[in-house]
């Protein structure tokens, strides 16, 4: 195989109002290839890969694509040229059918000059053909399923001949079955001669697919290895600077009373019958494939949508929760899955988004802010929470994403809540934010609070809760203790319906 280079980066530099985001990095990409980049949140990869994918123009360096130098000006421009991105948030256009999406602003034309529909699905199929998926090119991109709209985006990269592929944290929203769909599909390519740039958190992927590895720290480029050549343990060391001896903190909470009872509770085609009780200091994860209901449960609980039947107890006073004002009174809290459509302000300030959901406790019988309270709240917090900021001013959308987890994750506890309900704490953050998160978490814990963790990542669901909930189809089939005979195969057994539903679930 001839692993040629396609592009070349030398000493790229970038800079942001108070932030140096890049500073001297230097970077290859061969064909035939996964180059993955390593970082911590705010080590400056997502900046290097809009650089290469032409969101932005760096200060400095100089980039070369087959021996020529290339200054891209748009991502129109670059995707010409044969770089395309596969951004973690999907750019797809959830009204236009598959055909519409992956050819938009390139329709064929026939001789009227009017669309050539027929010809515009023939060529989407050949393409999907080629990643070797029946996706109906009819179909609306809203009626997908995450992995399939993965898929739409890959066909979309391929339409322009790409000869380097950038997939930003391509399986972050995907099942195990759908991550390895993907990794097949990421294997052809490569093996058809494409360069594919993966960036992930995900570290147990990188025995899957990487050929090579460049760790950034800071802005800064730190190495490039062979992956055969090195270790997990070490690219985690590389990555944050130290040795990281646990992937998880210590935890040695006391648990208290119940704290929440769900007796029959139920949100018609979306779960049924769903009954646990959780105490104070207990951490109870939630776990399944997509579609299982296990965000439904938790949207439900929190008052973002109404459930038909069941009953919800919080310190032994029953709840009729309606709305998320409702479950803020009762003292239920969420972090939603996506932070950025459903947590985040993101033109607003670092201070302005732990603050607004929370005036009421610096506001006088008048309704007037207290300013100075305010601003002692938001630096408390930004301190005892670890949030990485130049100042409680910057806009948050200039935060990487661990840190604006905590800023989130500081406006919940501004106020104090009995249960939390943290969904997908973790996803598209690096392994050094993630343990601050559990650290958090574990504070929270500790404090009083009962936790209910919702995850796709079985690593996660064994590291920090105390018992699983498990769910398929909508169903509960399985309440499981945490204990030394709890592994991943047990928990998928109970998820994928290989293991029959535990019967009498308390």
């Amino acid at each position: 195989m001839n692993n040629r280079t396609i592009l070349q980066a030398d000493k790229i530099s970038k800079s942001f109002p108070g932030v140096k985001a890049l500073d001297n990095i230097c970077l290859d990409i061969r064909s035939h290839e996964v180059h993955v980049i390593l970082g911590e949140n705010g080590a400056g990869k997502s900046t290097l890969m809009k650089i290469l994918s032409g969101v932005y123009t760096p200060d400095e360096g100089v980039i070369t694509m087959n021996g020529k130098v290339v200054k891209f000006i748009s991502t129109k421009q670059a995707s010409e040229i044969g770089i395309t991105i596969i951004h973690q948030e999907f750019n797809l256009m959830p009204h236009l059918n598959v055909a519409e999406n992956i050819l938009l602003g390139r329709e064929p034309k026939n001789k009227f000059g009017m669309i050539d529909f027929k010809q515009l699905h023939k060529q989407t199929k050949e393409l999907l053909d080629r990643l070797k998926t029946n996706i109906d090119t009819y179909e609306l991109i809203s009626e997908l399923s995450v992995a399939s709209q993965q898929m739409v985006e890959i066909a979309k990269a391929l339409s322009f001949n790409s000869s380097i592929l950038i997939m930003d944290e391509p399986t972050a929203a995907l099942t195990d079955q759908e991550i390895d769909s993907l990794f097949v599909v990421v294997e052809e390519l490569k093996s058809s001669g494409l360069g594919i740039v993966y960036i992930s958190h995900r570290m147990e992927e990188l025995n899957r697919i990487a050929d090579r590895v460049t760790v950034l720290r800071d802005g800064a480029y730190i190495t490039t290895v062979n992956f055969k050549d090195t270790t997990i343990p070490n690219l985690i060391e590389l990555m944050v600077g130290r040795e990281m001896t646990q992937l998880f903190p210590e935890k040695n909470i006391k648990m208290g009373d119940t704290c929440l009872t769900v007796k029959n509770f139920s949100r018609k085609g979306f779960f049924e019958n769903i009954n646990f009780e959780l105490k104070s200091g207990e951490i109870m994860g939630i776990s399944g494939l997509m579609g299982a209901g296990r965000t439904s449960l938790g949207r439900a609980l929190s008052g973002i949508d109404r459930y038909n039947s069941g009953e919800i107890t919080v310190d032994m006073v029953n709840m009729n929760i309606k709305s998320v004002r409702e479950a803020l009174y009762s003292g239920i809290a969420y972090l939603s899955e996506d932070r950025k459509k459903e947590g985040l302000f993101l033109e607003l300030s670092v201070g302005d988004n732990i603050m607004i959901p929370n005036l009421a406790i610096v506001q006088n019988a008048v309704g007037k802010i207290n300013f100075k309270k305010s601003l002692a709240i938001i630096s408390n917090y930004i301190e005892k929470v670890h949030i990485k900021t130049p100042s409680h001013k910057q806009e948050i959308r200039f935060l990487s994403g661990g840190n604006q987890q905590k800023a989130i994750i500081a406006r919940l506890i501004c106020r104090p809540k009995v249960v939390f309900i943290i969904d997908e704490p973790t996803r598209g953050i690096d392994v050094n934010a993630k343990y601050e998160i559990y650290r958090l978490l574990f504070e929270l814990a500790k404090s009083g609070a009962g936790i209910i963790m919702i995850s796709s990542e079985l690593p996660e669901i064994l590291g920090i809760s105390d018992k699983v909930l498990v769910m398929a189809e909508g169903k509960m089939t399985a309440l499981l203790k945490n204990d030394e005979n709890l592994n991943s195969a047990t928990i998928m057994g109970y998820a994928t319906g290989q293991f029959k539903a535990m019967e009498n679930i308390k």
